[in-house]
Formats: C-alpha cells, sequence, structure tokens
C-alpha cells in the first residue's frame, strides 16, 4: 500500500531558532507529523534542513537530521524526475512535502508532484499553515468572496500596464480581487506601475512580511497610492516578501 503524501507548510519568512518559535503560525499536530517523517521533497535541501532543524526544537523524538533523506524539486526539476521523487511512497513509505515559505503547491513547482501522485493512487494529505495569498485576502478589505491569483505579470513595462489594465477590466465586471506578486526587489516598480495604470479609484493594497514582526498591510486607492509616492513615501517593502492587490470599483 502506498504511503501518504503530507503538504506540509513553512513560515513566511526568518524564525528564530527557540523552543515554541513555531507555535505562532504552525499548529502542534502539523509539527508532529513534520517530525516523524524521514524522506521531504523540497525546493531546496539547505533550507528545508534549517526548517526541520527547527520543528525538532520542540520534538525531542524526532529523527536526527542526519537520517532525513532530501530530493529536491524546483524549477530546474525536469519533468521525467518527477516520478522517481514518488518511488518511496510507491513502496510504502510517507513523505513530506515542504515549499521554500508558506503552503507548498500554490504558485509552487509541487504541483506537478501532488498531481503525479493522485495519478498513482497516493494519498495526498494537506496540512494547516500560513498562506501569504489567503492571509493578504483576509486583511485587504477587498472582496474575500471572489478573487483571483495572477501570479507575476510581465518585466516589459508596456506589456505590465497592458495586463493590469486586462485585469482591472476584469475586476470590475466581475467584482474580483486580483492578487499578483512580484520579485522582491521589483515591488518599488510593481507599486509605481499600479498606481500609474489603475484607475484613480481602484482599490489597492499592499501586503509585505505576512505573519512576520514586521508585517504591514495597505490598502488605498490608485490615486492615493501615486501621491504617496510622489511624496516619497514609499512603502518599507524593498526585498520584503509582498503580495499585490486590486479591486475595480
Amino acid at each position: 500500500m502506498p504511503g501518504t503524501l503530507f503538504l506540509i507548510p513553512n513560515t513566511l519568512g526568518p524564525t528564530d531558532a527557540q523552543p515554541g518559535a513555531l507555535n505562532h503560525v504552525l499548529p502542534g499536530q502539523v509539527q508532529a507529523i513534520t517530525a516523524q517523517l524521514g524522506y521531504f521533497v523540497a525546493e531546496n535541501a539547505k533550507t528545508a534542513r534549517a526548517f526541520l532543524k527547527l520543528v525538532a526544537i520542540d520534538h525531542p523524538l524526532a529523527r536526527p537530521l542526519q537520517e532525513i533523506r532530501i530530493a529536491e524539486l524546483n524549477v530546474n526539476t525536469p519533468p521525467a524526475a518527477l516520478s522517481a521523487l514518488l518511488e518511496p511512497l510507491l513502496a510504502g513509505e510517507d513523505a513530506g512535502l515542504v515549499s521554500e515559505a508558506g503552503v507548498p503547491a500554490v504558485a509552487d513547482p509541487g504541483a506537478d508532484l501532488v498531481r503525479l501522485a493522485h495519478q498513482h493512487g497516493i494519498a495526498v494529505r494537506p496540512l494547516v499553515g500560513p498562506s501569504s495569498l489567503l492571509l493578504a485576502v483576509m486583511a485587504s478589505g477587498l472582496n474575500g468572496q471572489s478573487f483571483a491569483f495572477n501570479g507575476y505579470l510581465p518585466t516589459d513595462a508596456a506589456a505590465r500596464a497592458k495586463r493590469i489594465r486586462e485585469l482591472e477590466a476584469r475586476s470590475r465586471a466581475e467584482k474580483q480581487t486580483q492578487l499578483l506578486i512580484e520579485t522582491p526587489y521589483r515591488n518599488g516598480q510593481m507599486l509605481e506601475a499600479l498606481a500609474a495604470t489603475l484607475q484613480p479609484g481602484t482599490l489597492v493594497c499592499v501586503a509585505t512580511d505576512l505573519s512576520l514582526a514586521s508585517e504591514s498591510v495597505r490598502t488605498l486607492t490608485a490615486a492615493k497610492w501615486k501621491a504617496q509616492l510622489a511624496a516619497g513615501k514609499a512603502p518599507d517593502f524593498h526585498k520584503k516578501p509582498t503580495v499585490f492587490l486590486f479591486l475595480g470599483q
């Protein structure tokens, strides 16, 4: 009988290596399950070990790190290599899929492995943990009844502006909140593009470092963001993970 593929949430940012450090974002049951597993699939083995080290601090019976096997799955993993990642599960061993941050398989290459697991009849069990996208929707004050995640927009300025206008038209017509992310060092460029391209009354939320001590969430109209930027009052979000949301009025 195949093992179970546990989808294990990670923190959304740096966490102090001390007892109880994970408790504010990960339920105890999630930590306990993670501590028992001996095989993981992760985007980066080094950062996955750092996460598992945090889990082990509160679980003295956790497996020693040197006994844990970690296989990597990232944007450079060829599709032909996915089947090999499932071999331990097909042999009956439980495994954990861990993202670099937040929940795995959402805006994450792990989705391909999850789909293949279903094709092989492997049970998939998602575990509770922080999702920057849902946290951002919750805190934005925008429409949480209908929303869409659009990932990254084009880096070319003209193509990006065109895409923003398309999404705004959809947002206004369907009353649907639009979510997107950007490489953290380009956060400033993204907010400038949104403020310059969106209609003045469109609501724009900038949610940064969610669940961390430096967390910041602010919703203003595009016109007010444009004025803030013109006055040199940009958010403190350079190189910080940020979710952008907007809702056409």
